[in-house]
């Protein structure tokens, strides 16, 4: 079997798909995180076609290895992605031709259902309790509270109040069946972090996630230190080496990895072993799309550490073939290779779907207020305890 064709599909500028064609007719898919820049990431995408045209797609990690090793930029978070949504579709295509599902290629499950966490949120506590009711209806029992980002804006001068106010109006509609994570960003310096944070141990959320910037391990280490809540970082992390001196510095008790942009399927096997190493658990961030949400499953079911899949995706699944939730649950895909196609009904729910959330976040112009906490942490002018 060989590759004969690269296509990529534009869903707006927020979401890319990637087909792999061959000739034998299997046609493998793949989902990269576009981010708002699906044009420049389809560009890396195409820029790899001719190493692999004629290639056997089943030789996965060896293309991961041609395809990284012999750029002359290696990493940043466009051409990761652009990696990452090939080698899913090169797992797609190798599960289709074995006539069997990735993960029974990846080892074999750990479990057969894999908890979902889906994202919750508001702007005021009413607005964010009613989301998690909702939530709740779609079947989940886990959820993150995405920080608002005017929620971040009012920290200099106003304290966490506002924050601490919507994450218990969430904690009280949720009760004590649902699990509650919330979501900073990166979007605070470490002592304003570390002051929300205190103020939310009361509430006990599930975790925490991204509370200072990503390039900030040593900043983020000692705030880990200094909280019972754990502290999980990565979202914005790409390949093994970028979560090595996470981990070996231990700033987080959870990675969160995204395969969609981390660099696919087999770089997060190897990820969540380097952090089953060092004792962390694993959350496997939101991907893009139902695509990225089915390799994903993949390996959720493959990896012994994993603590939540989150999910972005209705409890009753989006599309043909896409995960279903059933009682906070997502069973295992069953199908051959990632066990997800895609037709062209599918691709106009995505485009609608891309209707509804809009074109990419416009730069945010900074008030008076908030124009100190718009600012990169490591470069506002509150004195760190920890960074000198």
């Amino acid at each position: 079997m060989k590759i004969t064709k690269v296509e990529t599909i534009l869903v707006g500028a927020h979401r890319l798909i990637l087909r792999l064609h061959t000739d034998e007719g299997l046609i493998g898919l793949g989902e990269p995180f576009a981010g708002g820049r699906a044009r420049s990431c389809a560009t890396a995408i195409e820029q790899l076609e001719s190493y692999l045209l004629g290639k056997d797609p089943r030789r996965v990690v060896h293309h991961w290895q041609g395809m990284f090793r012999h750029a002359s930029h290696r990493g940043g978070w466009i051409l990761t992605s652009a990696l990452s949504g090939v080698e899913q579709a090169l797992w797609d295509l190798a599960g289709k031709a074995a006539g069997l599902p990735v993960h029974l290629l990846l080892g074999g499950v750990c479990r057969d259902r894999v908890r979902m966490c889906g994202l919750v949120g508001g702007d005021t506590p009413d607005s964010a309790a009613d989301s998690v009711h909702d939530s709740m209806a779609a079947g989940f029992t886990a959820g993150k509270m995405v920080l608002p980002v005017s929620a971040a804006a009012d920290l200099p001068g106003h304290g966490p109040g506002r924050i601490v106010d919507i994450f218990a109006a969430m904690r009280e509609a949720g009760g004590p069946g649902y699990d509650l994570a919330i979501d900073f960003g990166g979007r605070m310096a470490p002592q304003e972090a570390l002051s929300v944070i205190r103020a939310l141990e009361p509430h006990e959320p599930l975790y925490v996630a991204e509370p200072i910037g990503p390039r900030n391990v040593d900043g983020m280490t000692a705030l880990s230190r200094q909280t019972r809540i754990p502290i999980a970082i990565g979202a914005h992390v790409y390949t093994k080496g970028g979560f090595q001196e996470i981990l070996e510095k231990k700033a987080a008790r959870i990675i969160q990895l995204n395969i969609s942009r981390a660099g696919g399927i087999s770089e997060g096997c190897l990820i969540a072993g380097l952090a089953q190493a060092h004792r962390v658990a694993v959350v496997l961030h939101s991907p893009p799309g139902p695509i990225g949400m089915a390799a994903s499953l993949h390996l959720a079911a493959c990896i012994p550490n994993l603590l939540v899949q989150e999910s972005a995706l209705s409890g009753e699944g989006d599309l043909n073939g896409g995960p279903r939730l059933v009682g906070g649950q997502s069973p295992v895909p069953p199908g051959h290779g990632l066990a997800v196609t895609l037709d062209d009904d599918t691709l106009a729910v995505l485009a609608e779907q891309q209707h509804h959330q809009g074109p990419p976040m416009p730069a945010i112009e900074p008030t008076r207020r908030s124009s100190a906490n718009m600012a990169e942490p490591a470069l506002r002018t509150e004195a760190s305890p920890w960074l000198g």
